[in-house]
């Protein structure tokens, strides 16, 4: 079986492989003060709920963009699953990266764009919902070619709640029915969901003149990508695994 770990700054998803199906994907909060054996404690009970034995894990790939967990997390994969985990890097990305400094990528952006490349093979806008917003564009060559990075909509929530006195905390889940707000919580939703998604078919027609003459497809993923591709028009599909199979992909390559 393979193991992959998307590591963000706010939450963890790992993914269970067998060949190339997905069998199990778990997601937690991300935590650097964790050590090796509360990380085990954590795992260990994800593999007894799954019938999983920790010697059928026979490889480890993970993206992270949280350096201050890297070393506690490559310790618990040495001592408990006796495996060195390979780290998502821009030498092994199988794809050329236009950055001009490639390794201020971050590690899961080129793992969307791998996924996503191999999955449509066309010119592509990918979206990543997680605590920020990124958009990343792939060419129709299938080379990386940069892209943007927005707050997220998590932040943007908090940060409205915690600078406005008297604005309260709102659930993101549900968009209100009119953007005319009639009450508080419902304005404020309002503002921050279809305010967000304007911003996001903004940036979306902004790229697509940039990218011209290609016409790329638009793809989402992460937490919020369902919802925004609602009320989006520029969304074209969601992809809510896009970055564990990613990693599948780029483990297939390594050694």
């Amino acid at each position: 079986m393979l193991m992959v770990m998307d590591i963000g700054n706010t939450h963890t998803v790992i993914g269970i492989f067998h060949k190339n199906r997905m069998l199990y994907n778990w997601r937690i909060h991300t935590d650097p003060k964790l050590t090796e054996d509360e990380l085990n404690i954590l795992f260990s009970h994800f593999f007894a709920q799954s019938s999983i034995a920790p010697e059928q894990i026979e490889k480890t790939i993970i993206s992270c963009v949280v350096p201050p967990i890297m070393n506690t997390m490559d310790s618990y994969c040495i001592r408990y699953l006796k495996i060195k985990p390979t780290w998502i890097t821009p030498a092994l990305i199988d794809m050329p990266i236009l950055y001009h400094n490639p390794e201020e990528v971050g590690a899961d952006r080129l793992v969307n764009a791998v996924a996503a490349f191999d999955k449509y093979r066309q010119s592509l806008i990918v979206i990543d919902f997680g605590t920020a917003t990124t958009f990343d564009c792939i060419s129709e060559a299938g080379a990386y070619i940069g892209g943007a990075i927005a707050p997220g909509i998590g932040i943007s929530a908090e940060a409205l709640f915690q600078r406005a006195s008297k604005l309260p905390r709102v659930e993101l889940f549900n968009p209100p029915k009119s953007v005319i707000g009639k009450e508080t919580t419902a304005s404020m939703k309002s503002g921050l969901l279809y305010g967000y998604a304007e911003m996001v078919d903004g940036m979306i027609r902004r790229i697509k003149r940039e990218m011209a003459p290609d016409c790329p497809y638009v793809i989402a993923t992460g937490g919020l990508s369902g919802i925004i591709k609602s009320i989006s028009s520029g969304i074209e599909a969601l992809e809510p695994d896009l970055t564990l199979e990613g990693l599948r992909i780029i483990s297939t390559t390594t050694s």
